[in-house]
């Protein structure tokens, strides 16, 4: 194994894979091997492909960012690839954890680390996922290829039915892997390199059978097999069905037969009978790029043509690129009216005669096993349960195993709960945000007020802001480190208000690479030093349902039955609006009655002035901000509904929004708490990042702003603000350039928007709540757990002795 890239536009987000396969690599005692992912080039108009393109969008819609739409990858549902990101709770809760990780501007690329794997000589290739990697390789690099010794495809379906179980009714021959980028995959198959493909036509005749499940239950000699099974746990979990043919589970060994395939072919030959594990067969295939008739587009669907003078790539007008290309899984031009099979054969691995037929060898089905005694018919499946056994090149250790006196220990405080606030109770409090580092300083600004007086009941997060819904881990993370395990945390919808839930409506504007989520899910390569909670993420369990995942909307019914007598909920939005305009229109129609006022972190008020607004990957759209952009209708819902509202716009963000003013107040002190050196370690870095590369995070002042919505929340007139009541509307789901506007009307409903602050007395506050030793973390970092977990413990209990008064 000379290297591993990732693709970063189907099935997993780059910053959680990049960890995950760290991970793993480190359980097997190999950190030798390169990790390569992601990559901030471009594409030019003209067609020069830049050198480090990070393979987050398909090649028909890369351009010079990171940012665009999922044309292809809408149809991989949004809580499937949560399910990947975390592994269903798996990957948290059994690797151990390494010294590397993900840092923003020094991850190797994944262009630079291919390049270097082929540059060392003759290489062959596994394909796993979408081919962009590749493509981009052999167009940027075409003097590579005389090193690639042959390409294995784990994808395709020649003569079998395709797989996009979410997009048959407008594609019923394609296989993700492929569909996910077709021209791409038309590119390395027709590159000249020779190509042995293992399609659904073969994978189809190697399920998980009952016998399969059984007998690897029983073979868990090593790490390896433990891990593999528990993810084959939560695979299963999900996809419980039955086939009475063959007592199939409806789950398949799609690339680990691919892989033994591959395997087999390099130890004993390419030819049609030498395989041990795969019949094999000589076909002439390609992949459909685009759909009859060629050349006769007006709809818009193929940039490499459409508005162009000449064809991208130097194309051929009235050639196989040059018909329809599939924009989404419903797309008229697919549907067929009266039937539930489409009519488009995007990314469909075709047999064909004349030009575009390439030769390759095809697996067409899993060998029997030739040991009768076994029971597994398949000698794949034999084989593969006796390699993860094996006691040579095997893994070190779990995380359980890793350090001598691991335990998981959940921090709670104690009862200071009933201590009353002057006045009355603490207030109730839920927060509701989109896990941006922004976020996160706020919510450990929230952790840090006196529990007598601000009573944080639970955090909300969403996945349809700057961030997947996998950085959840990331929240338990912080409240673990704040000794907060007894706060719950509610999921969220990963997209806006009445959108599709395949699909990435107005998330599109958000960047892929850097600045952008593979940031965000990373909380910018810090992640990797919070404590690990024992707290994480884990999907959905048809066997055990009482194991399911709080949903946003769960967690706000649990909070309202805990109110007393004439308690109302205050609530903080840090994000789009999502949940909670969910919950108040669709959830909880009586929700109002005990929301006291909700505090919203976004939007731009222009009253007579030329504020401009932050959506800078949209640039015909000047006045609307991210938080209102993402989800325009849930922030209309909520700001138009008549509840008590504070505004903390752009505007007034804009004056807390400095980096020197933040880190200068935190300057001033000499004794620090572990979470005031955690947030000035993420300023610090967010600043750097800012000076050093502002084309990639020109932005970083936005997330900076957003803090000012906790402390207001908290601190209020102590800050001398300048609030005015204001009527106000928002435009929603109309055209991309006036999403999110917010205008002022007098027959809007109003609210009360912040203008100004004393901002040297936020600044201050800021500061001296971070640094306040009381409610401070009773665990700073991994190093301190590793540490921890390296010598024997007098007594952990659940409760936190610590002084949190």
């Amino acid at each position: 194994m000379q290297a591993i890239t990732i693709s970063a536009n189907a099935w997993s987000d780059a910053g959680h894979a990049v960890n995950h396969l760290y991970d793993m690599l480190y359980m097997m005692g190999r950190d030798d091997i390169p990790v390569g992912v992601g990559g901030d080039g471009g594409i030019s108009y003209a067609g020069d492909v830049q050198r480090d393109v990070g393979g987050y969008l398909p090649l028909i819609d890369q351009g010079m960012s990171t940012d665009g739409g999922c044309r292809y990858r809408q149809a991989i549902p949004l809580s499937g690839r949560l399910d990947v990101d975390t592994n269903s709770g798996v990957r948290k809760g059994f690797l151990p954890r390494g010294s590397r990780a993900y840092r923003p501007l020094r991850q190797p690329t994944a262009q630079r680390v291919m390049a270097d794997a082929l540059s060392a000589g003759p290489t062959s290739v596994l394909l796993l996922g979408t081919h962009t990697n590749l493509a981009l390789l052999l167009m940027s690099r075409p003097r590579l290829r005389r090193n690639v010794e042959r390409v294995y495809v784990s994808g395709g379906a020649v003569r079998a039915a395709g797989n996009l179980f979410t997009a048959a009714a407008a594609n019923p021959v394609a296989e993700f892997n492929v569909f996910g980028d077709p021209f791409a995959a038309y590119l390395v198959l027709h590159s000249g390199v020779p190509i042995t493909m293992i399609p659904l036509d073969a994978t189809n005749t190697i399920p998980v059978t009952e016998a399969f499940y059984s007998e690897f239950q029983r073979r868990q000699r090593t790490y390896e097999a433990q891990y593999c099974l528990l993810s084959l746990d939560g695979a299963l979990a999900r996809q419980r069905r039955r086939s009475d043919s063959h007592d199939n589970t409806g789950f398949y060994l799609w690339d680990p037969f691919a892989v033994g395939v591959a395997i087999s072919s390099m130890r004993h030959g390419d030819g049609e009978t030498s395989n041990e594990f795969a019949e094999l067969e000589y076909m002439n295939v390609t992949v459909v790029t685009s759909n009859k008739p060629y050349g006769a587009r007006d709809d818009g669907s193929n940039p490499f043509f459409d508005g162009r003078t000449t064809p991208k790539f130097g194309l051929r007008e009235g050639g196989v690129h040059s018909g329809h290309v599939e924009t989404g899984i419903r797309d008229p031009f697919c549907l067929v009216p009266g039937s539930n099979r489409g009519r488009c054969q995007d990314g469909y691995t075709k047999e064909v005669a004349g030009p575009e037929a390439v030769q390759m060898l095809v697996a067409t089905r899993a060998r029997p096993n030739t040991n009768k005694s076994s029971p597994l018919d398949k000698k794949f499946m034999e084989t593969f349960l006796e390699v993860l056994n094996l006691p040579q090149n095997t893994g070190r250790f779990n995380i359980s195993t890793q350090f001598p006196y691991y335990r998981e220990v959940l921090y709670k405080p104690d009862s200071i709960m009933n201590v009353t606030r002057r006045g009355g109770k603490p207030k109730p409090v839920v927060f509701d945000m989109d896990m941006s580092p922004g976020d996160f300083v706020s919510l450990i600004c929230l952790l840090k007020e006196p529990r007598h007086e601000i009573d944080l009941k639970a955090v909300l997060v969403n996945g349809n802001g700057w961030a997947n819904s996998a950085s959840i881990d990331i929240v338990y993370d912080v409240l673990h480190m704040m000794g907060r395990d007894d706060i719950p945390v509610g999921l969220g919808n990963a997209t806006a208000l009445g959108s599709p839930t395949l699909g990435c409506n107005n998330s599109y504007a958000i960047p892929q690479g850097s600045g952008g989520f593979v940031d965000s899910d990373t909380l910018y390569g810090l992640a990797r030093s919070l404590p690990r909670s024992p707290r994480r993420f884990i999907s959905d369990d048809l066997d055990h349902p009482e194991r399911r995942h709080p949903s946003a909307f769960d967690v706000w019914r649990s909070v309202r039955k805990q109110l007393g007598p004439g308690q109302k909920i205050t609530a903080l939005t840090s994000g789009p609006l999502t949940n909670l305009a969910s919950i108040i229109s669709l959830s909880d129609m009586d929700a109002g009655s005990v929301i006291e006022r909700v505090y919203v972190v976004g939007g731009v008020v222009r009253d007579g002035g030329d504020d401009r607004g932050n959506v800078f990957t949209v640039p015909s759209n000047r006045y609307a901000e991210f938080n209102m952009f993402l989800d325009p209708l849930a922030a209309k819902t909520v700001l138009e509904s008549g509840l008590n509202i504070t505004l903390i716009p752009l505007n007034v963000q804009r004056k807390v929004s400095s980096f020197e003013g933040v880190l200068g107040a935190l300057k001033q002190h000499t004794q620090h708490t572990p979470e005031s050196k955690l947030v000035r370690r993420l300023l610090l870095l967010l600043q750097q990042l800012q000076r050093e590369q502002r084309k990639f995070y020109h932005h970083m002042d936005i997330f900076l702003g957003e803090v000012l919505g906790a402390v207001y929340m908290v601190q209020g007139s102590n800050l001398e603000p300048s609030v005015e009541v204001k009527s106000i509307c928002i435009v929603a789901n109309t055209t991309e350039s006036i999403n999110g506007l917010i205008l002022v009307k007098k027959s809007a409903k109003p609210v009360d928007v912040l203008y100004s602050l004393n901002t040297g007395a936020y600044y201050d506050h800021l500061a001296n709540s971070l640094v306040n030793h009381k409610q401070s973390a009773p665990i700073g970092s991994f190093g301190e757990q590793k540490a921890i977990w390296s010598r024997p413990q007098k007594h952990l209990g659940t409760d936190i002795a610590k002084d949190r008064k």
